[in-house]
């Protein structure tokens, strides 16, 4: 698939596209991932930069004791390292990993530098991209240590619920159907930097106060419950 192929499957990548000379244009080539593929290495050399046009990926982070830790989950359009040009660094911070079929366009780095630097239109869009990420790191920052484990696991389904609802456009809340939370133990514990051990309690004892159902090992929730959860994470306010 070329990039002009890419722009008229996914039209929203034309506003990041748009200000790319012919030569530029010329130099870029588009790449297909499976989900769970890894897109890119932590501290590995970032030979290119890549726009991600379509399919969702995970930014991770693994442990010296093999433990891995999901910094976020991001979806398109979005940017394979933006961080490491910005920062100017050789080498990526954070281990890329495709959640769902994804394709990213990608072009030399240094050539991308150049792009950034004269075009100002791209750079204010990776600067806000950035911007959001670390806003979002910094409102979330700090749960895991002044919160009990039951909050951060209820605040977490009820901001997937609301984004899955919000994706779905199907029914409205007012028709309080069920959604199921498309989340393993594993991905959570990952997800919310918690120990499986201290999940599986968490998960038990709001199960038992029924704010959700397990549905073949599966979280649901329907709307009733969410606006339950809603309540009971305004205790902490």
């Amino acid at each position: 698939m070329t990039l002009e192929e890419l722009e008229k499957k996914v039209p929203a990548l034309r506003e990041y596209t748009a200000g790319m000379s012919d030569a530029l244009r010329s130099l870029t080539f588009v790449t297909s991932y499976a989900p769970g593929e890894i897109i890119h290495h932590k501290d590995t050399d970032l030979p290119y930069f890549g726009i991600v046009a379509e399919g969702e990926n995970r930014a991770i982070n693994q442990m010296k004791n093999g433990k891995v830790f999901m910094i976020e989950i991001n979806k398109p359009i979005d940017f394979i390292g933006e961080v490491t040009v910005l920062a100017q660094k050789e080498t990526t911070s954070v281990t890329i990993q495709a959640v769902t079929p994804s394709t990213v366009v990608y072009l030399p780095r240094q050539k991308a530098e150049e792009w950034l630097d004269t075009d100002p239109v791209i750079l204010r869009k990776v600067a806000r991209h950035v911007a959001f990420k670390l806003y979002r790191s910094s409102y979330n920052n700090g749960l895991n240590m002044f919160y009990p484990p039951t909050y951060i696991l209820a605040d977490y389904l009820a901001r997937t619920y609301e984004q899955m609802l919000s994706d779905a456009v199907v029914f409205s809340p007012a028709e309080k159907k069920s959604i199921v939370i498309p989340r393993t133990h594993e991905w959570m514990e990952e997800e919310l930097g918690m120990n499986i051990k201290t999940l599986e309690r968490a998960i038990r004892a709001l199960r038992e106060q029924e704010y959700f159902e397990v549905v073949k090992g599966k979280i649901s929730i329907n709307f009733e419950q969410y606006m339950k959860l809603k309540d009971y994470l305004e205790q902490f306010c």
